[in-house]
């Protein structure tokens, strides 16, 4: 698939790569599964960069537009887990 990834161009570089890696966690979720630990380590990394609900909300419907993959079921489903099991989202 094509299509970009939201972010903004007042973020660094590293905060650019940690966002990226948190949307390409969301895609792994739904593409193959994804370990809870790595998607919550990513989850927490996008947190430092977009720590506003509201902001975050509208990365998540920004991204859901352009690749049709869901952020928030995915880190519901991430909260919702004990630790250990892999993440995998049915699209």
């Amino acid at each position: 698939m094509e299509y970009s990834y939201p972010f903004s161009i007042e973020w660094s570089k590293d905060e650019i790569i940690d966002v990226v890696s948190f949307f390409e966690g969301i895609e792994k979720a739904y593409e193959e599964g994804v370990s809870r630990e790595d998607m919550m380590a990513r989850y927490r990394k996008f947190k430092q960069v977009v720590p506003a609900i509201s902001e975050e909300k509208a990365y998540f419907r920004e991204f859901e537009e352009e690749s049709g993959y869901a952020s928030f079921p995915v880190i519901k489903e991430l909260k919702a887990s004990p630790a250990g099991p892999k993440i995998k989202m049915k699209k």
